[in-house]
């Protein structure tokens, strides 16, 4: 994690951290960052939308298939809104699409380390090229090169987009209003290109000043790396590509007032 200096707030404000996932991501966030005493302001910077025309093509793609490989809890969700099939192995990229794989009917789960590159040397490690091909259920944009490190390794890789990920149009007025009252005190970020939107939106608000009084959470190097075009107060990066190492790094700057007190 990286070393920050503090956000404007409050020395008797509850910490409240706006969480950029779309929404059925982001409520068990709020829920975990509650716990530790922290607020919460959801604004999906990205929704989901299912290709429904690719379902056809499933029964074709799962033909030989010996696992199913999730990229995002969004590929699970879109894989089991088109297909009724539970039985297929899912090798999940980290414990937070293992979870909504979990959630969706499979038994077979099996979790990555959080990025593409611990998925593909999990799968290496644990799957045989011999018995059958690998199906990358995916959107339109995939992080990494998981096809290229699977086949490399003498696997059948396969993928079919299942859904796309639509950029919001713009911040909303509640958004504008917190940041104008400053009461924020940090932006959770988990994928460079929910960092770029987040960008982009505060740009087209003429807000970017905001970002002097906030801290940026990412998920790891990469998403800092984007929140890098913003002036942030800090930008902190999570120890690994998991949410719960993220909650830590939030909860280890945000800690209330009254538990910095007891400490």
């Amino acid at each position: 994690m990286t070393a920050s200096t503090p956000a404007s707030t409050s020395s008797t404000r509850r910490p409240r951290i706006l969480i950029t996932r779309p929404r059925v991501d982001a409520e068990p966030l709020a829920a975990t960052l509650a716990e530790h005493g922290i607020d919460s302001l959801i604004e999906p910077l990205m929704q989901a939308e299912f290709i429904l025309q690719a379902k056809g093509d499933l029964a074709a793609a799962l033909s030989g298939a010996q696992a199913l490989v999730a990229t995002s809890a969004n590929g699970v969700r879109a894989f089991a809104a088109m297909a009724l099939r539970r039985d297929v192995p899912v090798c999940a990229v980290g414990e937070a699409t293992a979870a909504a794989a979990r959630s969706a009917g499979f038994e077979l789960v099996e979790a990555g380390g959080g990025d593409v590159d611990a998925l593909a040397a999990m799968i290496v490690a644990r799957r045989d090229p011999g018995r059958g091909a690998l199906l990358h259920i995916a959107g339109t944009i995939s992080a990494g090169d998981l096809a290229g490190a699977l086949t490399g390794a003498g696997f059948d890789y396969r993928r079919i987009v299942l859904y796309r990920m639509a950029p919001a149009p713009a911040l909303s007025a509640a958004v504008l209003r917190a940041l104008d009252r400053r009461t924020l005190s940090g932006v959770a970020l988990y994928s460079p290109r929910t960092a770029r939107i987040f960008a982009d939106l505060l740009t087209a608000a003429a807000a970017t000043r905001a970002c002097r009084d906030l801290r940026a959470y990412c998920l790891s190097a990469n998403v800092a790396a984007e929140a890098g075009r913003l002036p942030w107060a800090a930008i902190v990066t999570a120890a690994r590509p998991e949410q719960a190492s993220l909650v830590d790094a939030i909860h280890a700057q945000e800690r209330p007032p009254q538990e910095r007190r007891t400490r």
